[in-house]
């Protein structure tokens, strides 16, 4: 029932962005819609097994994008891949004086929140690693949060892009067969790389089985506008129900810190997209996507909308968390000794 309650709230949240031509109705609307009722103090409950659904359907769509011609383009990618660890420990440099001062929160907690990795997996870490999960929790949620309200604004007004490239074509102009192999590349990719412990499985499984289908000529369309739209929808709520039965002095301390600690990082990444744009290794659209330092489904999602070379973006944000998971756990266990 709850959960019911949550879809209608969205929705309603959808309806209201539709009426009042706001930007990306089926991203923000879900989003305001949840956020306002979880600071009003209303219980919500996610969809988790739609939201991995919703995470197939982007990992489809960038597999899909993986054509011969953008993997051609790998090498050229790599200057501006090697700019992505200075990156991370320039957050890190940043990032956890600035919650140990301005939060006070134990050195294991600063880390964790400052990191750019995946939110689950900072929180899961955190918490083995000795740091506050709650904390943890919603400090990752508003990353999130201020990445998807910012960058939208960051790329019509900074660099002039359009949020008006089509998503994709409407499943009844798909052929059967197109539908069935996505599903297909959706479902084992999941599965198999759920199985194998794979980080982001529900991207990354789909986005691989996605990529071979492609490269073998059986895959030539992205998943349908409809199954774009809902994850668009799915993600929008997910990111406002993290907020459910956050208490005031939560919000003074925790959202509003990891708030202004956002904004830092936005302008952070808006200083390596003029780096990756003046040297010529990218536009700027797709290097600050490729820099933003948001979920990788939202970025994906914002790629797609944009129009940006979603290779590219992904590219980048798959080398920002291998990094981060693969170098987290070493270095909150010597902050922990």
């Amino acid at each position: 029932m709850l959960r019911a309650q949550t879809v209608v709230l969205a929705a309603s949240g959808v309806a209201l962005f539709l009426a009042l031509g706001l930007p990306l109705p089926f991203l923000f609307g879900p989003l305001a819609a949840c956020l306002i009722a979880a600071l009003a103090g209303a219980r919500m409950r996610g969809l988790s097994r739609a939201s991995v659904a919703a995470r197939t359907i982007l990992g489809v769509a960038v597999g899909a994008s993986l054509t011969p011609t953008v993997l051609a383009r790998v090498p050229s990618m790599a200057g501006s891949v090697a700019l992505v660890p200075v990156y991370i420990l320039l957050i890190g440099v940043i990032g956890v004086p600035f919650f140990r001062r301005l939060g006070g929160y134990d050195r294991v907690t600063a880390f964790f929140a400052a990191m750019p990795g995946g939110a689950s997996d900072m929180v899961i870490f955190g918490q083995a690693a000795g740091g506050n999960p709650r904390a943890l929790s919603l400090i990752h949620a508003t990353r999130v949060l201020v990445i998807v309200v910012v960058a939208p604004i960051v790329l019509t007004q900074g660099y002039g892009a359009a949020l008006t490239n089509p998503i994709g074509a409407p499943a009844a102009a798909i052929p059967l067969d197109q539908l069935a192999l996505m599903a297909l590349a959706a479902l084992v990719g999941w599965g198999v790389a759920h199985r194998a412990g794979l980080f982001g499985a529900a991207i990354l499984g789909p986005m691989i089985a996605a990529a071979v289908l492609t490269l073998a000529g059986l895959i030539h369309m992205r998943p349908p506008r409809e199954a774009l739209m809902s994850a668009q929808f799915l993600i929008g709520l997910g990111i406002g129900v993290q907020y459910s039965g956050i208490t005031l002095g939560e919000l003074r301390r925790t959202v509003l810190l990891a708030t202004a600690f956002m904004l830092l990082l936005a302008a952070i990444a808006a200083g390596f997209t003029e780096v990756v744009t003046l040297t010529g290794l990218a536009n700027p659209v797709e290097a600050f996507l490729a820099f933003s330092p948001g979920g990788q489904a939202e970025m994906a999602m914002l790629a797609i909308i944009t129009g940006a070379d979603l290779g590219f973006v992904v590219t980048h944000h798959l080398t920002r968390l291998v990094l981060v998971l693969l170098g987290a756990p070493l270095l909150a266990r010597i902050l922990r000794d």
